[in-house]
């Protein structure tokens, strides 16, 4: 039997024996539809951190992909566990040292051999400056200054591709099914061959981590860590290495004079400002990659999934986050189709009461339950079967994440209380753009004479 037949076989049994799992937990279909997805939500999550790298990497697109899947299944995958063996670190170096073509002494100081961190596609030392390195942008990095280095591990992309390779057969199938139709799974495929290809070229994220430091160059309270290009290639990513605290060691953070709450806060018009002014956000915002530094700034790292708004939808999103805000559903709603997320004459007036209603339920209390509503939200547009588009998918997603990062740090923090004066005035600024009100005139005339006329 060939190693492919072999791994389909693999594959096949195990998710075969989780769905049963998932079958017998949710005592075959005689609990709610919601608690039956829940079940089999976290078995699949299950099924993938057995299959290893590929299925991890897949659910973790999933997992940023509402418009594609119902919410239990998006937010079960965030929990997936990508901690693995590490690669022995004589493997790592030669690839290192294949990439820059010299030893891997005459390149770094004091490399440690084992990894600080270790994940299913990359592994990351710690090492130190062997020369000055002088930037184009920010302060300059001394030798001797403490470096993190990613390296891809070897052959990781091609084991993905084989797995995808075994896989796509699979999922032809499935999407025979009406069932599965909806899901569009031959396409995630593709985007996910699409992806992981972009992931395992390090110079990729090293830039848009470039680009996302000019984006807050004059923010005191932001940092990311400096790149070091000359030290950087397809395989290797070598940046300054930054001390801190993570989002669950605020704590200790704030024992070392560090205003974690107030960074918490902040964290939130950051993100605010990513989306609805500079249109480029970080969309895998979990505590891992979010540091608390010494000297009281938010470093961002990771730059591996990040989103994108058009110019034209950012007063429409201004608006559905002002009236998320103020608990308005009809104006979310209305706003809504502005980006592309469009609810057919017929199911508005339900739609909108069951938001209405959500609204009630999630935001009557403080701190409102943001992740709460977004399941809700995305959960009555999936049973109406209304299409999410991608980017409103990745952006609800988002913005739960932020609010699961403040409450990490302080469980009371209420995020969208702390977006409220940046979307009121953000909405303020675009209702009172001269273009808008030049196309705004004549309504407001003829509303006016009108009204004058009787």
């Amino acid at each position: 039997m060939s190693a492919k037949s072999k791994r389909r076989r693999q594959i096949l049994w195990v998710a075969t024996k989780h769905w049963w799992a998932a079958a017998a937990k949710a005592k075959f279909g005689f609990v709610s539809v919601t608690e039956r997805r829940e079940i089999f939500a976290r078995e699949m999550r299950y099924s993938f951190e057995e299959l290893g790298p590929a299925f991890i990497k897949l659910g973790q697109l999933i997992s940023i992909r509402p418009d594609m899947f119902p919410p239990q299944y998006v937010f079960e995958m965030e929990h997936l566990r990508d901690n693995v063996r590490p690669t022995p670190f004589e493997d790592m170096k030669a690839l290192i040292e294949s990439d820059f073509g010299r030893p891997i002494d005459e390149l770094f100081d004091d490399i440690e051999t084992e990894p600080i961190g270790s994940a299913s596609i990359a592994q990351v030392y710690k090492a130190k400056l062997k020369f000055d390195y002088d930037q184009v942008i920010g302060d300059d990095m001394p030798a001797g200054t403490e470096l993190a280095i990613k390296v891809i591990r070897p052959g990781s992309l091609a084991k993905i591709r084989a797995d995808i390779a075994v896989v796509t057969p699979i999922v032809n199938f499935i999407h025979k099914f009406k069932a599965f139709k909806r899901f569009n799974t031959p396409q995630l495929l593709e985007e996910f061959s699409e992806s992981i290809t972009s992931e395992c070229d390090l110079r990729i994220e090293g830039r848009t981590s470039d680009q996302f430091a000019f984006d807050f160059r004059d923010d005191p309270y932001v940092m990311t860590p400096a790149i070091v290009w000359p030290l950087t290639s397809r395989n290797v990513l070598t940046m300054q290495y930054v001390k801190g605290w993570h989002l669950d060691q605020s704590e200790e953070a704030t024992a070392n004079g560090v205003d974690a709450r107030f960074l918490a806060i902040y964290g939130a018009d950051v993100f605010m400002k990513q989306v609805m002014v500079i249109g480029r956000f970080h969309a895998d915002m979990h505590q891992s990659n979010l540091l608390l530094t010494p000297d009281g700034k938010i470093c961002y790292i990771d730059f591996g999934i990040m989103g994108e708004v058009k110019e034209e939808h950012k007063e429409a999103i201004a608006q559905i986050l002002a009236a998320t805000v103020y608990a308005d559903a009809k104006r979310a709603i209305l706003y809504s189709a502005d980006i592309g997320l469009v609810v057919g004459d017929d199911e508005r007036k339900e739609v909108i009461a069951k938001v209405s209603a959500l609204m009630k339920r999630t935001f009557s209390k403080s701190p409102r339950d943001v992740r709460g509503f977004a399941i809700g939200f995305l959960s009555i547009l999936n049973e109406q079967r209304v299409v999410v588009p991608r980017g409103f998918g990745l952006l609800v997603k988002a913005l739960v994440v932020v609010e699961g990062c403040a409450q990490t740090v302080y469980d009371d923090i209420d995020i969208v209380e702390a977006a409220e004066q940046f979307t009121t005035e953000l909405v303020l600024k675009h209702m009172m753009r001269p273009a808008r009100l030049y196309k705004k005139l004549p309504l407001a005339i003829d509303a006016a004479i009108n009204e004058l006329i009787g």
